[in-house]
């Protein structure tokens, strides 16, 4: 099979149409629509159904999709290997760091130190909720992610390494009747508004457990998934958030007068997890920054799992 096909694939799937396609590729869309054929015909499978919306992959597009996206990075790397073979470590690493959680401290470390040990390795470093990171692991879209959950997830293997602790934050004359007490109940937060991720956000799942357990009303006025507007809407007291330790000692950072309240009964956490792909074994520049990922993880502030 002709590779090319596979990155032409790669590139409609992502683009969104042929005609898309066809422009970022600079390949005439007759041509495009031609490889695409030829690979279908070798499969003998229909991969790609087109649509007045675009494309859309069928079940057998959506495993080729996967597949090729790993056959593309084993390529791109045994290339790197070979004409790098006795040098230093060479390629290019995609990572994910899930927003809301204490990742987001080390990723200027991570490219900080990747750089000074690993020069020859380019790392690609996500922090997006467009899509789960576990998904992105499973299509080959990312080699690595910290992640909140600890699975089980079909095609995708979890190390846990930490448990993050939640905190209550919000501006202090919103929370003036706790002024001298480190810690609230949940039941205690029955009447504050807040500001919290949206419901799909792992987040936001342990807060709506943790009070559906209590049996106490979880009112929201707003579900942001911006940590810089989060930041923002609670130093202007627009609602108080409850988000991990991390996140709150940005937002006492970033204002003034904001108080952080440790919660009780039941306390809120979640596990943060270093997510791979269960089948697909990582490169040796991969295997490098997992590494390093899982050190400094190690030096978060935050309670181990």
């Amino acid at each position: 099979m002709d590779i090319r096909r596979l990155r032409f694939f790669i590139t409609i799937v992502d683009t969104g149409s042929i005609t898309r396609a066809a422009d970022v590729l600079h390949i005439a869309q007759p041509a495009l629509s031609q490889q695409l054929a030829a690979l279908e015909d070798h499969f003998r499978k229909k991969l790609l159904i087109r649509g007045q919306h675009g494309v859309k992959m069928t079940d057998a597009g959506k495993i080729l999709y996967r597949h090729a996206q790993i056959v593309l990075r084993q390529m791109d790397q045994a290339q790197a290997e070979v004409m790098n073979a006795g040098e230093v470590l060479n390629g290019r690493v995609s990572v994910g760091l899930v927003p809301f959680s204490s990742a987001g401290m080390i990723a200027v470390d991570l490219i900080t130190r990747a750089r000074e040990r690993f020069p020859g390795i380019l790392i690609e470093l996500t922090e997006s909720v467009s899509q789960p990171y576990s998904q992105m692991i499973m299509n080959g879209r990312l080699e690595m992610a910290l992640i909140h959950g600890a699975g089980p997830i079909k095609g995708v293997k979890f190390e846990q390494m930490l448990r993050e602790e939640f905190f209550l934050v919000a501006r202090a004359d919103m929370v003036e009747e706790w002024a001298a007490e480190e810690s609230v109940t949940v039941s205690s937060l029955a009447a504050l508004s807040f500001l919290l991720p949206p419901a799909y956000n792992f987040v936001r799942r342990a807060i709506d457990v943790a009070f559906t357990r209590s049996r106490t009303e979880l009112k929201v006025v707003a579900e942001i998934d911006a940590v810089r507007t989060l930041s923002s809407a609670v130093q202007n007291g627009l609602g108080a958030t409850i988000v991990p330790r991390a996140i709150a000692d940005r937002i006492v950072r970033e204002g003034d007068e904001i108080a952080i309240k440790k919660i009780t009964n039941p306390a809120i956490g979640e596990a943060l997890s270093l997510c791979t792909a269960e089948h697909a074994p990582l490169s040796e520049p991969a295997a490098a920054i997992r590494d390093l990922l899982v050190e400094l993880t190690g030096t978060l502030p935050t309670q181990p799992g």
